[in-house]
């Protein structure tokens, strides 16, 4: 399987207070935005965008975008 990075990363907030977890690739967006509880309407558009790169049906580029602005809906985005 083909590891899709993307860049920069995306810096998400953990259970940690105070700690990030970078997120590289679309792999791992998609995983991220598995584990989190509230799930609004960019969460699911950017779970869509993930499928759809791991598709190969747009970039990891447009994946990225689409996770970062799920992760600033859900106050997420680590800052």
């Amino acid at each position: 399987m083909v590891i899709l990075w993307f860049s920069p990363p995306v810096y998400v907030k953990t259970e940690t207070k105070g700690f990030r977890y970078g997120v590289h690739h679309v792999e791992a967006a998609a995983e991220e935005l598995i584990l989190w509880t509230r799930r609004g309407p960019r969460w699911e558009e950017a779970m869509r965008v993930c499928v759809d790169a791991i598709s190969g049906r747009v970039s990891p580029q447009q994946a990225r975008d689409a996770f970062e602005e799920a992760a600033k809906e859900e106050d997420m985005l680590f800052c």
